[in-house]
């Protein structure tokens, strides 16, 4: 992990912002972590048993990017994210009984069984929603963002993309006029290694991504995305900055996807002795760990999310079925 240690900010994650944080936003961080890799493994067997039809993109590995970087925002900020978002979702506070219901098509579900792993939203809780366009948030961030500057609140918004975004035009249209009208735009970039099957190190001449933040005059900043802390720290100070009116910040969190791009991923392209040293690298216990929590503690959380997740599918498999005379509900014409 040499090269991935020389990519990242030697001052995030330290162990002195971790003793800033409250005790119960830590315990929380550790509990999301573990609910998402409960919702997201059930979700694997689920698709398994051709209950989930469609395919899923799945985020096993990368849990510590979406929660250190939800709870660094407040309730009143937005979310834009992508076809990756299951963790993100949960973090941001999602109720897992109706994302479950949504995975399975149910009437019940966030979007009525109608947008099911790629397009669920609240708009509830500020959740503009995820999508399945590569980039395609990005410019949608810039309406938010100018929408919030013209309201003259102090809320933000964060979008969150892959690295394959970072090479369409959209990244650059948006970050461009982002930073020339000094939106409040949190840019958090998920680089997992691999856009589908296509490595950054065969996709850019750069070693850190954030890099690219300089062409537009904005901060950009590379941190351990296995390391909630480093990214609670860094959307923390970007999200800061965007509140007094400083501008977008582009956040580039290093991370890993354990699983392949999709269900129909056969992983040709990597090892299994890279997919292996990753894992190594589990956040969740290794954020126990720094947290101090026992095996005996970290089985107990881990039989807790369990337990919401078979909740959670039980209360989707006996929700009803969408009726079909709604078929055209939502529909604009």
């Amino acid at each position: 992990m040499s090269d991935l240690n020389n990519r990242l900010s030697p001052a995030a994650g330290t162990d002195a912002a971790l003793r800033e944080i409250k005790p119960e936003i830590l315990e929380r961080m550790l509990e999301q972590m573990m609910t998402i890799r409960a919702f997201e493994e059930k979700a694997e067997e689920l698709y398994a048993l051709g209950k989930v039809h469609g395919t899923m993109h799945l985020s096993i590995g990368q849990e510590a990017t979406a929660v250190g970087a939800s709870n660094a925002l407040r309730e009143t900020d937005y979310l834009l994210n992508h076809h990756r978002g299951h963790g993100h979702l949960i973090a941001w506070g999602s109720d897992v009984n109706k994302m479950m219901a949504e995975f399975l098509g149910k009437e019940t579900g966030y979007c009525r069984g109608r947008g099911g792993s790629m397009h669920i939203a609240d708009v509830s809780k500020n959740n503009l929603g995820a999508n399945g366009i590569v980039a395609g948030g990005l410019p949608l961030a810039v309406g938010v963002g100018l929408s919030i500057k013209m309201r003259k609140t102090d809320q933000v918004v964060m979008v969150i993309f892959g690295d394959g975004a970072t090479n369409e035009g959209a990244f650059h249209e948006s970050l461009n006029m982002a930073s020339i009208w000094d939106l409040p735009v949190v840019y958090l970039l998920e680089n997992n290694q691999y856009a589908m099957s296509m490595s950054v190190k065969r996709a850019f001449k750069i070693e850190r991504l954030s890099d690219r933040a300089c062409a537009y005059g904005i901060p950009g900043v590379t941190v351990d995305g296995n390391d909630p802390i480093a990214v609670y720290q860094a959307v923390s100070e970007a999200a800061e900055r965007a509140r007094r009116r400083e501008g977008p910040t582009l956040v580039e969190s290093v991370t890993y996807r354990w699983r392949g791009h999709s269900k129909s991923d056969r992983q040709a392209y990597r090892t299994r002795e890279e997919v292996k040293e990753w894992m190594a690298r589990d956040p969740i216990p290794t954020f126990g760990a720094r947290l101090g929590k026992s095996e005996e503690e970290m089985a107990r959380l881990r039989a807790e999310a369990v337990k919401r997740i078979e909740e959670a599918v039980a209360f989707a498999e006996a929700s009803p079925e969408p009726d079909v005379s709604t078929i055209e509900d939502g529909v604009y014409a």
